[in-house]
């Protein structure tokens, strides 16, 4: 009898060996010989090096038993427009084959791709065809993720606040949209002949919005009726969220101020408020006001002051500087107090005397258009004249 208890102990100990041997040399395999679905994000080389890549494999142990391929790519090369395929791929081996047909513009498409345990990694060599168009695939050290992993990296935040508290964490001005991509269009269409901006970065579909279906619409407003705007884009088909979203408030340039004497009733008492403005500005810019219009699309302020040019005296040169301002109730609802935005100087330079015209040519840094300088105190100036309070920073608090 003690001679059998020995057996059994030495074949639970062996047993218990041989099964701790094999996870250490399959470290990612399933417990229990169950299935388990890895991801790869990235296989090198197709469509030069611009495709958007999944692969999603289900694994019994070591073995794939199924994939998928799903890959977004440039419909043309150099276009912005995407398409993509996803394609159910037969396992045979090491080899994993399929065909598909591409889901924008209707190629047909071939996969056969060879896929080699490396070490901690693989590696897959073949060939893509998308229509006319072949890609011979060689991708080494290819790392797979777990599905938690896989999640963790595909999520995404667009950042549209349905109802915030106030104006410092999103933009008055500033109003987002995500509708289904089958609505898109129509949705688009709706919005020709309205006072409002629609962002041209956000008409591109990128493979996100592909993969999720819904697409993101930013558009500018007058923060007067963005509210309003707001509550009507809820109610059109397809429309999954609307609010509003990150624009062009910077907080270290705004002040915050009593409403009570800018107002005419519930509209801003916008002559008053471009004089008040400009006039500051011209004092801590040492110009002259030369023109001021409100944007009737985004309820913007557009500031262009002249001054003479300190570069080269004796020629009478023109600097003139450009600053865009926006004012509006600092929250969406209920408030009786506004801020105000001013954006950083853009200047310019010009030769505006009579007679004959030195041309000049202005180079530009290719991050922003014209030259960017200091305010010389605009902002404080600007919070004294309006008896206003300035943003803290470390606190993210009003002063």
């Amino acid at each position: 009898m003690r001679s059998l208890l020995f057996c059994l102990v030495g074949l639970m100990t062996a047993s218990s060996d041989l099964a701790f041997a094999d996870m250490k040399l399959s470290p990612k395999a399933a417990p229990n010989g169950g299935s388990e679905v890895r991801y790869f994000t990235s296989i090198d080389g197709l469509m030069e090096g611009n495709a958007d890549v999944i692969l999603k494999e289900t694994r019994q142990g070591k073995t794939v038993t199924s994939a998928v391929l799903d890959v977004c790519y440039p419909a043309e090369k150099g276009s912005d427009r995407k398409d993509r395929f996803i394609a159910n791929l037969a396992v045979n081996g090491q080899t994993l084959t399929g065909t598909t047909q591409s889901l924008g513009d209707k190629l047909p498409v071939t996969v056969k791709l060879v896929r080699k345990p490396t070490g901690d990694t693989f590696e897959f060599k073949g060939q893509i065809g998308v229509g006319q168009t072949v890609t011979e695939v060689t991708s080494t050290d290819n790392s797979d993720l777990s599905e938690m992993e896989f999640k963790d990296s595909q999520a995404t935040d667009d950042s549209i606040a349905t109802a915030p508290k106030d104006f410092t964490e999103v933009s008055p001005e500033a109003v987002a949209v995500r509708v289904k991509l089958d609505a898109a269009v129509d949705f688009l269409r709706a919005l020709k002949g309205q006072n409002i901006e629609v962002s041209l970065d956000s008409l591109v579909v990128s493979c996100d919005a592909l993969r999720a279906g819904e697409q993101t619409i930013n558009i500018g407003v007058d923060p007067d009726r963005a509210a309003a705007l707001i509550d009507r884009f809820k109610l059109m088909p397809g429309v999954v969220a609307a609010g509003w979203t990150s624009g062009i408030i910077e907080m270290e340039r705004t002040i915050r101020f009593a409403a009570a004497d800018w107002r005419d009733g519930d509209s801003l008492n916008r002559d008053k408020l471009a004089t008040t403005i400009a006039g500051v500005l011209t004092k801590t810019l040492s110009a002259k006001s030369s023109s001021s219009a409100w944007n009737a699309n985004t309820g913007a302020l557009k500031l262009t002051l002249k001054r003479p040019s300190q570069l080269f005296p004796a020629l009478d040169l023109t600097e003139t500087v450009e600053i865009t301002a926006l004012v509006a109730p600092d929250r969406p609802v209920g408030s009786e107090r506004l801020i105000l935005w001013i954006s950083n100087p853009v200047i310019s330079t010009k030769d505006e005397a009579a007679g004959p015209k030195l041309n000049l040519a202005e180079e530009s840094s290719g991050d922003e258009e014209g030259d960017q300088k200091d305010d010389n105190g605009s902002v404080d100036a600007l919070a004294r004249e309006f008896k206003g309070q300035r943003w803290d920073t470390d606190k993210s608090a009003w002063k």
